[in-house]
């Protein structure tokens, strides 16, 4: 599993870790019932604390993403993808009202915003 840490992000280390975990099970590169990396293991190769690992694996199972068995080690949950789905769209809408405001402030019209979005999206 390949996780990059950034300390410059702002982001706390193990929302970092959560998140990367997350978009692997969305992905599809991670499967129902696939192991993860113990939390020493993983806190070992990113070079941070043991505590870190587990604050990030315990919002994974408190989410439904993971499921842990003491002795066994963590697991991907089975998930509900319409539902996870829904969730990044609900995401998406709101970051994309927060463009059109700001795009309006600006001036913008509808055309050049989709400009703008299509030479993004394609780089």
């Amino acid at each position: 599993m390949n996780i990059i840490i950034s300390n410059s992000s702002g982001q706390p280390i193990y929302e970092q870790i959560a998140t990367q975990i997350k978009n692997l099970i969305i992905a599809g590169k991670l499967q129902e019932g696939d192991a993860l990396p113990s939390m020493r293991l993983l806190a070992k190769e990113l070079r941070i604390s043991v505590i870190t690992t587990k604050r990030a694996y315990e919002e994974l199972e408190k989410e439904g993403f993971i499921f842990s068995f003491t002795g066994k080690g963590s697991f991907v949950a089975s998930k509900n993808i319409d539902l996870i789905r829904e969730q990044r769209l609900r995401e998406i809408e709101d970051h994309m009202q927060s463009i059109v405001e700001k795009a309006e402030v600006c001036g913008l019209r509808l055309e050049e915003l989709v400009a703008m979005l299509n030479l993004i999206y394609t780089r």
